[in-house]
């Protein structure tokens, strides 16, 4: 019993060890990840290589997967390719599988001493973070030796020897029995590298070994099905459509399962590596033969999981659950939501205009309701970020968080003001029939023209996060503020003059301009969290007086 406690306790060890290595890569280089899938997607042979590289990284196709299936879900890039990267990344995971099956015990307590060093010493930094992945490699290796140890009194009970003999040679429950230990352990490598330790100890015959791999395979495509379950039904597109490739190359390799037997004792001396090479080749093959069948398949995929039409503008389309273990990847998809938040705050500060203009109440209130939309999407932002919060954050994370969250929250509140501004037009000018003067129009479109390039000005500033930027976007701020000091007299002039339109309008005229005036201080406040990391901001703008104090205020 104790024999048999230490072997699953190993196994635990060995799936612990590959998510310890899959969410510190993530987390550390996931942005850079993405990036690289990216760039990679021309042409089909950098697409499989770029799909290699980044799951022999992460240690994980499926984690490979969730983030294709993400650009997919977002239409940044199309069913085909990703299907070569995923093909690629099942060929990353066979080579790391390759790689493990080598005598590594020498590096396991080197990799885990240093990251353990690293990681206690500077939990927050880089350096830190390397740590971690280092403490998850040496794992790994522990885990196989462990496994190795606690097999070995298992394979010469007579109990256990008498239970393999009596074991059917089935591939249908060799395949079932694989995909189930993959989709449990959340890792196909794990499941190779255990099942390649149990044939080599001759726990497990190497026929039934070599199904239990092939099984594993299909495992690993039904984990990626099952982690989009949730998403809409583009981003499930791609971990469908890999499933169905596998599930064609396992049906293919079936009926040649004895062949491939004989070839690998043939060629390959050692249990272990005939499993590890067996799993190598089958799915080095499968990417070779299946890449042309990947363009059929996608436009097969896009006709059958077409997405149904957008009829709710409040429903988000970046907040992507697949990422929220790599804050990098999470912050990107929140802060496209919120330029997507910002671009409905742009139409419906666009709109004002043509209402003043036109006396439109049908666009006042098409433009009310859309503050409907501004609310939804920022209450679906702000519990995303919540979710990403939960996650350690490095420095340079922190900061962004806090300018999303700073940027929705201005956002937000300036489409309460437009909401409120156009109901006040609606009520004190369209329904009472009344016009500015043409002077009075001409000041409040320029203070609208002037608030619209501001907007741009700070959804550039949130997009690239520039000093430079964020600084000319505070100086706006001080400039708008004495044209809405010299508007306000000017209209007081009219009124002495006893202008008729100015007197009619003179509440709604006021009111306008100070409300414009808010909204541009809302924009303004978004080069605030990116000015204030680098000291660029003044206390106050209190001016000192001489003798220490504050100067007299005379009214």
């Amino acid at each position: 019993m104790l024999h048999l406690l230490n072997l699953f306790a190993a196994i635990a060890l060995l799936v612990w060890a590959t998510q310890i290595v899959r969410t510190g890569v993530l987390r550390l280089f996931g942005e850079s990840l993405r990036r690289v899938l990216a760039v990679s997607m021309a042409a089909w042979p950098g697409a499989m290589l770029a799909g290699a590289a980044v799951t022999c990284v992460v240690q994980s196709s499926t984690a490979t997967a969730l983030i294709v299936s993400s650009f997919v879900g977002q239409g940044l890039v199309a069913t085909a390719p990703a299907l070569v990267v995923m093909l690629g990344a099942d060929v990353g995971t066979s080579l790391m599988a390759l790689v493990y099956s080598f005598d590594l015990s020498w590096l396991s307590p080197a990799l885990i001493f240093c990251g353990v060093v690293l990681h206690l010493s500077r939990e927050k930094t880089t350096a830190g973070r390397l740590g971690q992945i280092a403490i998850g490699l040496g794992l790994i290796t522990l885990a196989l030796q462990l496994i190795v140890e606690s097999t070995q009194p298992l394979v010469e009970a007579p109990l256990v020897r008498a239970l393999l003999v009596s074991l059917p040679n089935d591939l249908t429950l060799e395949l079932i029995v694989g995909a189930v230990l993959a989709i449990v352990s959340y890792s196909s490598l794990a499941v190779v590298l255990l099942v390649g330790t149990l044939a080599q100890e001759g726990l497990v015959p190497v026929a039934t070994a070599l199904g239990l791999v092939l099984g594993a395979n299909l495992g690993r495509a039904l984990v990626a099905v099952l982690s989009v379950s949730r998403s809409d039904i583009v981003t499930r597109r791609l971990p469908m459509g890999s499933l169905l490739l596998r599930s064609l190359a396992c049906a293919t390799v079936a009926p040649f399962m004895g062949l491939f037997h004989v070839w690998l004792q043939q060629w390959v001396p050692e249990v272990l590596l005939q499993v590890v090479v067996f799993n190598l080749a089958f799915n080095a093959a499968q990417a070779l033969l299946f890449v042309p069948l990947t363009g059929p398949l996608a436009r097969l995929l896009e006709r059958w999981m077409a997405p149904a039409p957008l009829t709710d503008d409040r429903t988000p389309r970046h907040l992507d659950p697949l990422v929220l273990t790599s804050p990098s990847l999470a912050l990107s998809c929140a802060a496209r939501e919120a330029l997507r938040q910002a671009d409905a705050v742009e139409t419906m500060l666009r709109g004002i205009q043509p209402v003043l203009r036109d006396n439109d109440l049908d666009q006042a209130e098409r433009l009310r309701q859309m503050d409907d939309v501004v609310d939804g999407l920022y209450t679906a932002i702000k519990l995303y970020l919540t979710r990403i919060s939960r996650q350690p954050l490095s420095e340079r994370e922190s900061q962004r968080w806090t300018e999303i969250v700073s940027f929705t929250i201005n956002m937000e509140q300036i489409g309460d003001i437009i909401e409120r501004v156009l109901q006040d037009i609606e009520d004190k000018k369209i329904r009472k029939q009344r016009r500015f003067s043409d002077a009075g129009m001409a000041e409040i479109i320029h203070l609208h023209e002037r608030l619209m390039a501001n907007l741009r000005l700070g959804m550039s500033v949130f997009l690239d996060g520039h000093p430079r930027d964020a600084q000319k976007l505070l100086e706006e701020k001080a400039l708008f503020r004495e044209l809405e000091h010299a508007y306000a007299a000017n209209h007081l002039g009219r009124l002495k003059d006893n202008t008729a339109e100015s007197i009619e309008t003179s509440s709604l005229h006021l009111d306008l301009i100070s409300d414009l005036k808010r909204i541009n201080s809302h924009i303004c406040s978004i080069a605030y969290p990116i000015l204030e990391p680098t000291g660029a901001l003044a206390q106050t703008r209190l001016r000192p007086s001489r003798v220490g104090g504050l100067d007299d205020v005379r009214g």
